[in-house]
């Protein structure tokens, strides 16, 4: 019998070899296996659980409000200014935390890549969804507090959510797949990371609003400051909470649809990098971890 007449799911391949991304999906009940791990651990032995992910935005959200809003009087520059830096942090949070556990994803598995085969790439793209399911009750609370303030729901606006959430998970899977395949042999670039994650808050408008970049620098650094993918992300998830309350002096960011398509082109860009380098380096993976 010719191997092209066997059902595909028994034919023979060679050991090791995978189709990459694709293979991760392929398994895709091992990769929910590996997700619903990591968020069991992030959870063990506490009390309340998952009411943790609703009460921690909501305390952010009354330190800014009375501390940044009330005392620093930033209400008075930026209308509804704690729901402004919320949504912004919520979008970059979920970026860093992607990131940041992509890269330290294959290391701190290393006992179980030295075991068994499976695509490596697993750990990355878990790190990315459990990063995701964190950030859905911070957005919840976040639409919750908008709802209080007179938010409505509108069909541009949940769009513009879902497309920054597209984005992130885009950019941070590509990063962390790059990064994590070179933090292998090279635990610096887990420091690198950091460095990225820190500034990443800053290099995008969540504690302040992109006219106030525009005004201090040239029209071409603007616009290099304008096509980073994260301050498209941060745009989106203002655009479809914060301007939707009708804040006084608001405005997107110029011509925020063309950046926000090319943050997605930027960001499959670098998920197709990020696989590339991935590919190429994890034959070394079991003898340099």
């Amino acid at each position: 019998m010719s191997q092209t007449s066997v059902p595909a799911e028994l034919r023979l391949t060679q050991p090791g070899s995978s189709t990459g991304l694709l293979d991760v999906f392929r398994r895709r009940y091992l990769l929910s296996l590996i997700v619903r791990k990591e968020v069991g651990i992030r959870y063990r032995g506490s009390v309340l659980g998952w009411l943790w992910s609703y009460v921690k935005p909501l305390i952010q959200f009354l330190v800014f409000y009375f501390a940044l809003g009330v005392f620093l009087r930033l209400n008075d520059s930026i209308e509804y200014y704690p729901i402004y830096l919320l949504s912004g942090i919520t979008a970059v949070t979920f970026f860093n935390e992607s990131f940041a556990n992509a890269t330290k994803s294959l290391v701190e598995n290393a006992a179980l890549i030295k075991k068994i085969y499976f695509p490596r790439q697993m750990f990355p793209v878990a790190s990315t969804m459990v990063a995701a399911i964190n950030t859905v009750p911070q957005i919840i609370v976040v639409l919750v507090i908008a709802l209080f303030f007179g938010w409505s729901p509108s069909l541009v606006g949940v769009a513009a959510l879902v497309l920054g959430l597209v984005i992130i998970s885009l950019l941070a899977t590509g990063l962390g797949l790059l990064f994590g395949a070179i933090n292998v042999t090279f635990r610096d670039a887990q420091s690198f990371v950091e460095i990225i994650v820190m500034i990443s808050v800053w290099a995008s408008p969540v504690m302040y609003q992109w006219q106030m970049v525009a005004t201090k620098v040239p029209e071409w650094l603007f616009q290099l400051y304008a096509l980073n993918p994260i301050t498209g992300a941060v745009e989106l998830f203002h655009y479809g909470i914060w301007h939707a309350l009708n804040p006084a002096n608001a405005e997107p960011l110029p011509s925020m649809w063309f950046h926000a398509v090319i943050a997605l082109a930027v960001s499959i860009v670098i998920l197709i990098i990020g696989e590339i380098v991935f590919r190429r380096l994890e034959g070394r993976f079991a003898q340099d971890l």
